[in-house]
């Protein structure tokens, strides 16, 4: 099983970034998709959770609004588009795959917000 994610980066406060997560080894599509990130010094909160047939979405109250969830599931791959970005979304962003009891993380993509 793997899941990778991509599309970290430094960006400018206001600016957008997409996130993937491309997934292999099990039945992605069985999967619900989470977005989760880790500040330095903070908790791992999560951020955005999608249902296994995209039909229904979950944000954290801090990135309604600004951030969009989606996935392929032809693609195996899962999305975080990010916009208007602040200083505060300053962190390690892990996805997460998760279906009953079993759970797949990857390992993270930075993103940095700073002027």
């Amino acid at each position: 099983v793997q899941v990778v994610e991509s599309g970290g980066g430094l960006v400018q406060p206001g600016g957008s970034l997409r996130l993937s997560c491309e997934a292999s080894g099990y039945t992605f599509r069985s999967y619900v998709m989470s977005w989760y990130r880790q500040a330095p010094g903070k908790e791992r909160e999560l951020v955005a959770v999608i249902s296994s047939d995209a039909g229904s979405t979950v944000y954290a109250d801090s990135v309604k609004g600004r951030f969009t969830i989606s996935r392929d599931n032809a693609r195996n791959t899962v999305y975080l588009q990010m916009n208007s970005l602040k200083p505060e979304d300053t962190a390690v962003y892990y996805c997460n795959a998760k279906l009953k009891w079993i759970n797949y993380w990857g390992q993270g993509t930075q993103v940095t917000v700073s002027s």
